[in-house]
């Protein structure tokens, strides 16, 4: 029997073998198996993903959202020279659409597509485009880019612009600027009047800042928009404290890091592929940015000041303009150029700051250049330089002077009701001083323009103090 139990349970060498081979299996699938079910979903995903891609709506793709905030976020269309600056929902068309304003080359020919968020979900239009007239003929130039609303999308909260032919596996990871003005108003803005001032670069002209915006508070201004490229470090501090009051929205604008801006309006006087740094879309992104915060928006230099010579504020003066022109229109100041170069004793004395209160501030002081050259026209055309102050619902597209077509819809003021003011270096080098013209307006401001600038100046660092008057 003992015999007979041993035999019995002496191994099978096949049933060994057998044992081995499936110990060997059922190790290679456990180890297989997660790998295999997650090679599944990668590929199930790929696939989900790209049919999202070609069906609309859709719950959206996770990508890059641009908050515009304070700040002007500068955007590439992949496989393009174009570059998207803002997104506002444009109200005035027949039927409404996302104006995407770009700096496109303006000989490259693309068709675009536009991506639509709305409540959650991605939709699709073909976008359209039209480049701005104004181009000064540099390369690239200002352009706004149409994206129609489908009619389950009508507010939308972002908008991404590609090329209609990118492929859709490049398409997952685009950025989404975040859509502005979304609801129009018609009354009840914010501000009375908002000045537009681009673009500042190099700029270290601190006392005639100072003094600019402390005319403009004078003058019944609410806010200052300042597109701004680079300053100097007494600059920033100045830009930092009206900031903080409140009075300044400083937007960051550089476009070096994606194009040779040009520092000159022409290419012949500064090379490059854009126009003076940017300035025609910084203007137009100003306009849509305070299209239904403010009443009025003024187009300025800062070394401009658009001054009344009857009343002494811009609220006294539009009384007058709506008497004689019409409310809530485009008005033409024409620009009357006194030189900073030039200092001419004055027939009569006049109010100024006492000697060498601000010698030590660097910049131009305004109140010490009082001759005009003549007003220059030119010859075949009659057209004479000016700044304007609009309704912004008014107006489609800027340009440095003015508005593009339909450019009627802005008025001159008569020069002797107002005129623009600009403190700047001789535009007409050839005239003799006996040629200037003395014009003492400025000087009805200095009492109280004096001490506010001074005051400024002393809290920032920039005056001793005990020396405000």
């Amino acid at each position: 029997m003992l015999g007979h139990y041993h035999k019995c349970q002496r191994p099978d060498p096949k049933r060994m073998k057998r044992f081995m081979y499936a110990t060997l299996v059922l190790t290679m699938l456990s180890l297989c198996v997660p790998f295999l079910i997650y090679r599944y979903d990668k590929t199930f995903q790929l696939w989900a993903d790209y049919l999202k891609i070609r069906i609309a709506p859709r719950r959206c793709i996770p990508g890059k959202t641009v908050l515009q905030g304070q700040s002007a976020s500068l955007v590439t269309v992949n496989g393009t020279n174009t570059l998207l600056v803002s997104a506002y929902l444009e109200h005035r068309t027949k039927n409404k659409e996302v104006r995407v304003i770009a700096i496109v080359l303006r000989s490259e020919k693309i068709s675009y597509l536009c991506h639509l968020r709305c409540q959650e979900q991605l939709h699709f239009s073909n976008g359209w485009s039209y480049n701005h007239r104004d181009h000064f003929h540099f390369p690239y130039g200002t352009a706004d880019i149409m994206c129609p609303l489908p009619s389950e999308c009508k507010t939308p909260s972002h908008v991404a612009v590609t090329s209609a032919a990118t492929k859709s596996e490049d398409v997952l990871g685009h950025e989404f600027l975040e859509v502005k003005n979304l609801n129009a108003k018609n009354n009840s803005y914010p501000y009375n009047f908002t000045v537009c001032l681009s673009t500042m670069f190099d700029f270290t002209n601190v006392l005639q800042l100072v003094q600019s915006f402390e005319m403009f508070q004078i003058l019944g201004v609410n806010r200052v928009v300042v597109y701004k490229t680079n300053c100097s470090v007494e600059t920033q501090r100045v830009l930092d404290y009206y900031t903080k009051k409140g009075f300044i929205e400083v937007i960051p604008w550089s476009l070096s890091s994606f194009l040779n801006v040009s520092r000159g309006w022409l290419p012949k006087h500064g090379p490059g592929e854009l126009h003076y740094l940017g300035q025609i879309p910084a203007l137009n992104d100003c306009l849509y940015r305070y299209m239904y915060k403010t009443r009025y928006v003024a187009l300025h230099d800062i070394d401009e000041l658009i001054l009344p010579l009857s009343v002494n504020s811009w609220l006294e003066l539009f009384p007058l303009l709506t008497k004689k022109i019409g409310a809530d229109k485009c008005y033409k100041f024409e620009s009357n150029v006194f030189p900073n170069n030039v200092m001419l004793p004055p027939p009569k004395p006049h109010t100024a700051p006492p000697q060498g209160l601000w010698a030590n501030v660097s910049g131009v002081n305004i109140l010490d250049h009082l001759y005009q050259e003549p007003v220059m026209r030119q010859a075949k055309t009659n057209w004479v330089d000016f700044k304007i102050i609009t309704n912004p619902r008014l107006v489609f597209s800027l340009t440095v002077h003015g508005v593009l077509p339909p450019d009627k819809i802005c008025k001159w003021v008569d020069r002797k009701i107002a005129r623009m003011y600009h403190t700047r270096p001789k535009q007409q080098p050839d005239l003799k001083p006996e040629q200037l013209i003395y014009d003492s307006r400025l000087l009805n401001y200095s009492t109280r323009l004096i001490p506010t600038v001074s005051t400024v100046l002393t809290e920032n660092g920039l005056l001793p103090p005990g020396r405000l008057c």
